[in-house]
């Protein structure tokens, strides 16, 4: 089970999340997210950062060209896109995708990516909504899936068991507020995520 704690802010949460086992940490370069990040505030908490966490760059409706000159300047491994954003050539993509109950996977099957990142639908917020979905919408594809939104320690397992996704990827329901992440939250996520894996 792939594991990402998205929205991360700072050096102590990124190192506390990498401790507690996540395999990828999610650094959000969309201003007007509560999470944003400049380019010099992600490269000093990427600089501490071992080799093995995979380091994953949110971009909102971005060129691909700006997506591409951040990814090669910070060293990021993946991008997750959402909205409008063409994948970038040469790059490890993941997909964002808002699920609302008239999702389907055919408006997805012409996109070049690695894994679908599947999120609540909002008209507010690009992910961090704190809120689920029908998991059971995420299930089946053929196509790897990563399940995000309003996913914690109670309920990431029965998550997992329905949707049967690749990966899971928790946010707002682990912070004390925007953008500061409870490590206590964060690492009883990942432990309930990893034990629904081996169970």
């Amino acid at each position: 089970m792939m594991v990402k704690i998205c929205g991360i802010t700072s050096r102590e949460d990124a190192t506390a999340a990498a401790d507690a086992g996540a395999a990828a940490l999610g650094f959000n370069f969309y201003p007007k997210s509560p999470r944003y990040l400049t380019r010099e505030a992600a490269a000093s908490i990427l600089a501490v950062l071992p080799a093995a966490v995979s380091k994953v760059g949110i971009f909102v409706n971005e060129p691909s060209e700006r997506v591409a000159a951040l990814a090669g300047a910070l060293g990021l491994d993946i991008v997750q896109l959402y909205g409008e954003t063409d994948a970038p050539a040469g790059l490890r993509v993941w997909k964002a995708v808002r699920v609302s109950p008239q999702f389907r996977w055919s408006e997805l099957e012409a996109f070049p990516a690695e894994a679908f990142l599947l999120d609540t639908a909002s008209q507010e917020l690009y992910g961090g909504t704190g809120k689920t979905f029908d998991w059971a919408l995420a299930r089946g594809t053929g196509r790897k899936v990563i399940l995000a939104g309003g996913l914690d320690e109670t309920n990431v397992r029965e998550a997992i068991r329905t949707a049967q996704p690749w990966g899971v990827d928790a946010c707002s329901r682990l912070e004390s507020s925007p953008g500061h992440k409870d490590h206590h939250k964060v690492a009883r996520f990942i432990a309930a995520a990893l034990s629904e894996q081996g169970s």
